[in-house]
C-alpha cells in the first residue's frame, strides 16, 4: 500500500501600518493583547502550518508579530501596502521571496488579523475539507448573507429598479427572507490555495472554489469602529472567545524581566 504526503502548507498574515478607518487596527489592544496576536496564535495551534508568516510594512508591527511567535522573514514593499493594493501583489511577492529561499509550500492560508474569533479548529476544519475535495484551486470560507442581494436596488436618476428580478410572480423585494433563495457573502476568516494558482493564474483564489461555511462568530470581520464595539461587546458578555494566547501582553514582558 502506497501512502501520499499530505500537501505542506503555510500561514500568510496580511498586516499593514496604514488602516485609515481604525487607525493602528493590527496591533491595537483587544481583550488584552494586539488584535495580531490571536491569528498568530489560532495558526500556531492549528498545528497544521510548517510556517506563520507575517506580511506587513512596518518595523513595529513585525517586532510584535514575532514576539507572538510568527515569522517576519523581510519587510513588504511600500508599493504593495497601500489601499488600493490587491491581495496579489503581496502574495506573490512573498512566494516569490520564498521560492527563491527554497522554501516554498506547497499551499498557502491567507489569515486575516481582522477575524479574531476564528479558532485553531476552524483552521484545522477548513484544512480537512480542502484536503478532501481534490480538483479545486482553493476553498474560502462564507457565511448566508444578513443583507440579501435581493432587497437590493439600483438608481437610475430619479428612479429606481430591483438589482435581482424575480422572473414572475411576487417580486423577492416583497417576499419574506427564508422565502428567497440562500445566497453567501464571503468573510475575511481564511483562505487556503495551491501556491500554483498564484504563478499561473496571478490570482490567489484561481477558477475552481470550494465554500467554506463559518459558523457562529468565526467569520467576523473587525473592520471599522462599529465592529470594534461589537466585538468588545461579545466578549464583554461572554458571547465570544478569543483563541488562547500564551504570552504576556506585549510591552508588559520588559516589565517582567
Amino acid at each position: 500500500m502506497t501512502s501520499t504526503a499530505a500537501p505542506r502548507v503555510i500561514a500568510l498574515i496580511p498586516a499593514r501600518s496604514g488602516s485609515k478607518r481604525v487607525p493602528g487596527k493590527n496591533i491595537r489592544p483587544l481583550g488584552g493583547h494586539p488584535l495580531l496576536a490571536y491569528t498568530i496564535a489560532a495558526a500556531r495551534r492549528s498545528g497544521i502550518f510548517e510556517a506563520v508568516i507575517v506580511s506587513t510594512d512596518d518595523e513595529h508591527t513585525a517586532t510584535i508579530a514575532r514576539y507572538y511567535g510568527a515569522e517576519v522573514p523581510f519587510l513588504r514593499p511600500v508599493e504593495f501596502a497601500g489601499d488600493l493594493s490587491p491581495d496579489i501583489d503581496w502574495v506573490e511577492y512573498t512566494l516569490t521571496r520564498l521560492r527563491d529561499d527554497g522554501r516554498l509550500p506547497d499551499c498557502f492560508s491567507i489569515l486575516r488579523p481582522t477575524s479574531p474569533f476564528r479558532q485553531p479548529e476552524t483552521i484545522q476544519r477548513c484544512w480537512a475539507q480542502f484536503c478532501a475535495s481534490p480538483g479545486i484551486d482553493s476553498i474560502r470560507a462564507i457565511e448566508k448573507v444578513k443583507q440579501h442581494p435581493a432587497k437590493m436596488w439600483l438608481i437610475h436618476g430619479d428612479r429606481m429598479a430591483p438589482l435581482l428580478l424575480h422572473p414572475r410572480g411576487t417580486p423577492w423585494h416583497s417576499q419574506q427572507y427564508q422565502a428567497l433563495p440562500e445566497v453567501y457573502v464571503q468573510n475575511a476568516s481564511l483562505e487556503i490555495a495551491w501556491c500554483r494558482v498564484v504563478f499561473e493564474s496571478r490570482s490567489i483564489a484561481g477558477q475552481v472554489l470550494a465554500p467554506f461555511i463559518t459558523v457562529g462568530y468565526e467569520g467576523i470581520d473587525v473592520n471599522d469602529w462599529m465592529d470594534w464595539l461589537v466585538a468588545e461587546e461579545l466578549l464583554r458578555q461572554g458571547k465570544a472567545t478569543l483563541p488562547t494566547v500564551d504570552q504576556v501582553p506585549f510591552g508588559e514582558h520588559s516589565s517582567r524581566s
